[in-house]
């Protein structure tokens, strides 16, 4: 067999290998075209599809237009007005770069662009190709001022590539997913979005706060508007808005979950990172967060163009971006507890957003590398054992533990007088979660307040508020470590050695003294107490690799909550136990004093509140 030899592949099959990497699927020609349309500023979006795409899809748009003189330029590759030198990939701004996805649709469709750029109507030109020899011929088209385009047949020439096409519903739902996302990222524009003459979305546009959440519940549904969180911070350049889902308001799987840089839709692994540390102590498992987040930031510190699909996106100062959605977010749901305002709003002076005062109210102060020491001190779980029999005395009973990892508990909660209220009092001021009127088979607080009744599991919430409670006094406390006996050695990269080197502070803060003994080796000397019975080598393994590519790691204080829940949830009272009235009010007040307190643990709800109309309906009152 001879040698093949290297030659030129001809401009056809160039532009239809190229179109694999820009035309997957219908709903990748209608993400190109609409960029092109909001770059182009348009205001009101028309899209049509039949057949899920494959066989049309036209985009109208009223934005800018195109020259005459430029109509066929805008066919060929690499032709664009987004960009002309090097250095403007830098702090671009716009959603399309390199001006390749017409001539790469142009290739595998029959495309037809026509457009204008005046204000004359009768004025237009249409730019048709078919994709053979990509000949662009150039006739008269009247039409108002904007762009149209229409693609149909796609893929008619490439049989293969469409034989691999889902199902019509499917390749529609794509469709419809890629104009929900700019749809949430340009609220002001309008959309329509219709699929065989069936209007499926028509998005007014947003031009106020009241018409932006209709957007958002129009888009993610209202279910999701009703259960969300408004978050708003700005500190310095950096700017987080939008909204959170609280955390009972999770999914199976994350399809609800937008996030945006710069108007840019992104799915970003150091975000997804930072989200998943805010919910994780709230969260149940195997449950996936919802959330519509904008993050602005000058486009200087943030590389777009790190992925052909333009979904991933290389932020200059990771760390810092990480902890402040990090923070930001954490902040919010540590304040979700029963008659709190959940919003985690900002401070306006002088008209300008700042970021707020937190350190005025008492929040759960988050743990990462980037913060101060925190972790707990003790010569080991005994500390802590007696830590949590102290808390017990808040409730007037004893906390003891028997055996390996079993606890025993006959508490008698206790209140104090001002949380003896005569619920029947009607001058009194009543509290968010009411007061108990009884409990429900040793399990259920039964309660009432101004808006009906309340339902409250008596061992989640208890087991929250004893949660929250060791966590703060190891917080307080700092970390001590304890020197090994025998020294452990691990082979880790040059890469890990490197970021021990850089972060021998960070780790020391967090229990571990490392030594670097070699280019590729390490030297663990101290441990975190807590920890002394974890797997050290895999743990610090775990750690260095969340430093290598996030900038931080929560690996350490993972474990040190996972077993002070632990405790919480085998100190707290279980069920079938007998309460007093004032013992079940105490309970309540601790509830609104304590933050997190929706969740226990383990992310399941501690409350739930039936209103006097869901009520009513119940008995079909009024009716």
């Amino acid at each position: 067999m001879s040698r093949s030899r290297i030659r030129n592949l001809d401009a056809r099959l160039a532009n239809q290998i190229a179109a694999g990497e820009v035309v997957e699927r219908p709903s990748s020609v209608v993400k190109e075209a609409l960029e092109n349309s909001l770059d182009a500023d348009a205001q009101h979006v028309v899209i049509d599809i039949e057949s899920g795409g494959t066989k049309l899809i036209r985009i109208r748009d009223d934005g800018l237009g195109i020259e005459q003189e430029d109509l066929t330029l805008a066919l060929a590759r690499y032709a664009t007005s987004k960009i002309a030198f090097i250095d403007d990939l830098r702090p671009v701004a716009t959603l399309r770069l390199s001006g390749e996805a017409l001539a790469s649709i142009a290739s595998v469709a029959r495309l037809a662009l026509t457009s204008n750029a005046s204000d004359d109507a009768s004025a237009g030109l249409c730019a048709a190709s078919e994709g053979r020899d990509m000949q662009v011929s150039v006739r008269p088209a009247p039409h108002p001022r904007g762009t149209t385009l229409d693609v149909r047949d796609l893929f008619y020439n490439t049989p293969a590539r469409r034989k691999f096409l889902r199902t019509e519903k499917t390749e529609f739902n794509h469709i419809e997913e890629v104009v929900k996302r700019q749809a949430l990222a340009r609220p002001q524009v309008g959309f329509v979005l219709r699929h065989n003459g069936k209007t499926i979305h028509s998005l007014k546009p947003a031009i106020d706060q009241v018409a932006l959440e209709r957007r958002v519940a129009s888009v993610c549904g209202p279910a999701f508007m009703e259960q969300a969180v408004p978050i708003e911070r700005v500190a310095g350049d950096l700017s987080l808005r939008g909204w959170v889902g609280l955390p009972t308001f999770s999914r199976s799987q994350a399809d609800l979950q937008y996030f945006f840089v710069n108007g840019r839709v992104i799915r970003d692994k150091l975000i997804a990172h930072a989200i998943k540390q805010a919910y994780r102590d709230v969260l149940f498992h195997g449950r996936h967060p919802a959330y519509v987040l904008f993050f602005e930031l000058d486009p200087a510190r943030v590389d777009v163009n790190v992925h052909p699909t333009k979904h991933e996106v290389r932020f200059r100062d990771g760390r810092e971006i990480h902890g402040f959605i990090f923070s930001t977010l954490n902040r919010a749901l540590a304040e979700l507890r029963p008659g709190s305002d959940s919003a985690a709003s900002t401070l306006l002076v002088d008209g300008q957003m700042t970021e707020p005062a937190y350190d005025a109210i008492p929040v759960q102060r988050p743990m990462g590398l980037m913060g101060r020491a925190a972790s707990f001190q003790g010569n080991d779980i005994d500390a802590l054992s007696a830590q949590q029999a102290s808390l017990a005395k808040l409730y007037g009973g004893s906390v003891s533990r028997s055996g390996a990892g079993q606890w025993t508990d006959k508490p008698t909660l206790a209140i104090s007088d001002a949380s003896a209220i005569n619920v029947a009092d009607d001058d009194a001021e009543i509290p968010p979660l009411g007061f108990a009127l009884a409990q429900v088979h040793g399990v259920y607080i039964l309660a009432q307040n101004t808006a009906g009744m309340v339902l409250v599991d008596m061992h989640a919430a208890h087991e929250r508020i004893t949660y929250e409670r060791l966590k703060r006094m190891r917080d307080d406390s700092g970390v001590r470590a304890q020197p090994l006996l025998v020294p452990q050695s691990l082979a880790v990269s040059m890469k890990e050695v490197a970021v021990v080197e850089e972060g021998r502070e960070q780790l020391a803060e967090l229990g571990f003294v490392v030594d670097v003994t070699g280019e590729e080796q390490l030297t663990i000397r101290e441990i975190p107490i807590a920890l002394a019975q974890a797997d050290i080598e895999q743990l610090l393994r775990d750690v260095l690799s969340d430093l290598v590519e996030y900038g931080t790691s929560d690996r350490m204080v993972a474990h040190m909550d996972e077993l002070l829940s632990t405790m919480a949830c085998h100190g707290s009272v279980r069920a079938n136990r007998r309460l007093t009235l004032p013992e079940m009010n105490a309970l309540l007040r601790d509830m609104e004093h304590t933050e997190r307190s929706g969740q226990c643990n383990h992310g399941r709800p501690t409350w739930v509140q039936l209103t006097m109309t869901e009520l009513d309906k119940l008995f079909l009152r009024g009716r």
